[in-house]
């Protein structure tokens, strides 16, 4: 995960608690750990891996990255006020008498995902865990807002999925937690398996199956095979949940049913589905949504646009159901589901005419999303007197394929009424060549040399979206559309 991403950390998991999260000695026997420098004198109330988001009363660890180790912040992590750090056995000696250490044997993430392990052994919640190509954390949102309403939730922050993000998230998930939700990723084969381990979820969700990662894999059916891991950390007796509509499901159910499953069921628009799509509506800021619930009938409101994002809510119900909580209640919070930045969020600009609308989906990008993207924009009410502008980045780790995927999305771009096109970077080259001349915006190497003639060129009533891979640093752009704007002396608002 990126550093952006460890930024957007807060306390909007589950919140501080009135005790300590983890006693200071209770620390000691998860750790496996020494003290060093004095027992703390208090407990801690929160765990933390980055000295940027670390707030007082956190527990510290000293990770060893790719670019950067921990135990280089050890003295600004205590000069914050974290209650101690943990750190390695080679590193113990250097740091003594900056505070209260507690020493490890063998690497400091060890250390955090032992932690992790003892925080989901205390609990008595009931634990989900979300996995898949696209989706994966729009729907573990929507499951923290449908969860919450029922009882005292921790979910993981931002993308937190991976094989530091998932042990974080368990060793700040506060004993008192009713529910649980994880969000589980993987760009290799075999990296789900420790981490679904790890979660022991009740219920596990599979959103969908595409090309991506596709570098990595001999194809399709091998990255099923990877999502299928999180079925290996199901309690026995839990609840695995399909795409119904995939064309991977009869290999994902095989999956399932070989797990610890007690209950294999699939959302979609099949009629086999226990969770059926019925109907949706798309409005500019929210989708109507007409379902059937293992045989009850709903309408709601999702608080956001997107055929995807309503499917992917059907899931949201099912494991609400799974876990205890009334369908019908848990679809009534997912008015209020907003899409994140970088993912689906929109915001109102103003251009030097007027006012026009920005979604952000900057975040990730890969075929099956930029379709449902584009899908979006072409049902939305068509724009006037503005255009349909798609503004997009490479899709990375697709591959020997890349070239022809990329290419391939023109026809989707025509098919939705888009109007212009710019594009960044050399993989979209072939995806800009295959465009009528008519809909060429322009085509630059790179996001931030793109950026200045999208900005220039958006005017009132244009409907922009902003897509591509993280690593194409798409977010360049729509940080110059909003310093455009902040140029021009108006401030940019939600939509």
């Amino acid at each position: 995960m990126s550093e952006t991403a460890i930024r957007e950390a807060s306390s909007s998991e589950t919140g501080r608690q009135s005790e300590p999260l983890w006693t200071a000695l209770g620390l000691v026997a998860p750790l496996e750990a020494r003290i060093s420098g004095g027992a703390p004198r208090r407990g801690a109330t929160g765990v933390s891996i980055d000295t940027r988001t670390l707030r007082p009363g956190d527990l510290f660890f000293a990770i060893s990255g790719l670019n950067s180790d921990g135990h280089d912040y050890v003295a600004a992590a205590l000069e914050k006020g974290a209650l101690a750090a943990v750190v390695d056995e080679a590193h113990a000696g250097s740091l003594a008498g900056l505070g209260p250490l507690y020493v490890v044997r063998d690497e400091v993430l060890a250390a955090l995902e032992r932690l992790g392990v003892a925080a989901r052994a205390r609990t008595k919640a009931r634990i989900v865990a979300v996995t898949g190509s696209v989706g994966k954390t729009s729907t573990k949102e929507a499951l923290r807002l449908a969860l919450a309403a029922a009882g005292p939730t921790h979910a993981s922050v931002a993308s937190y999925n991976n094989h530091w993000g998932v042990p974080l998230t368990l060793a700040r998930m506060p004993k008192q937690t009713e529910f649980g939700v994880f969000e589980i990723g993987m760009n290799h084969q075999g990296e789900i398996t420790p981490l679904t381990r790890m979660a022991r979820p009740h219920v596990a969700i599979i959103t969908t199956v595409a090309a991506v990662h596709m570098e990595n894999f001999t194809g399709l059916a091998a990255v099923a095979d990877a999502k299928a891991e999180i079925f290996a950390g199901l309690e026995p007796g839990g609840v695995a949940i399909l795409p119904a509509d995939n064309p991977q499901f009869e290999r994902l159910d095989a999956a399932a049913r070989r797990s610890p499953a007690g209950l294999v069921a699939s959302f979609g628009a099949n009629e086999h589905a226990e969770a059926r799509l019925l109907d949706v509506s798309l409005a500019a800021d929210h989708s109507m949504v007409e379902a059937d619930i293992c045989g009850q009938r709903l309408t709601y409101r999702l608080g956001a646009p997107g055929r995807h994002l309503a499917m992917n809510s059907l899931a949201v119900l099912l494991a609400a159901k799974a876990l205890g909580v009334d369908p019908r209640d848990a679809a009534q919070t997912l008015a209020s589901f907003a899409a994140q930045p970088g993912r689906g969020q929109r915001l109102t600009l103003q251009a030097c005419d007027g006012a026009y609308t920005l979604i952000d989906e900057s975040y990730n990008a890969n075929p099956a999303s930029m379709r449902a993207a584009f899908e979006l924009a072409g049902a939305l009410p068509p724009p006037s007197p503005g255009r349909r502008i798609a503004v997009l980045g490479d899709m990375l780790e697709l591959g020997s394929g890349a070239a022809d995927m990329h290419a391939g999305l023109a026809e989707d771009l025509t098919a939705n009424h888009f109007d212009l096109v710019f594009a960044a970077g050399p993989l979209c080259k072939h995806l800009f060549d295959a465009l009528p001349a008519a809909m060429q915006g322009e085509w630059r190497e790179s996001a931030q040399m793109i950026a200045p003639a999208v900005a220039a060129a958006a005017r009132a009533g244009d409907l922009v979206i902003v897509k591509g891979s993280n690593g194409s640093k798409m977010s360049a752009v729509v940080e110059a559309l909003k310093q455009a704007e902040r140029n021009g002396s108006n401030e940019g608002r939600t939509a």
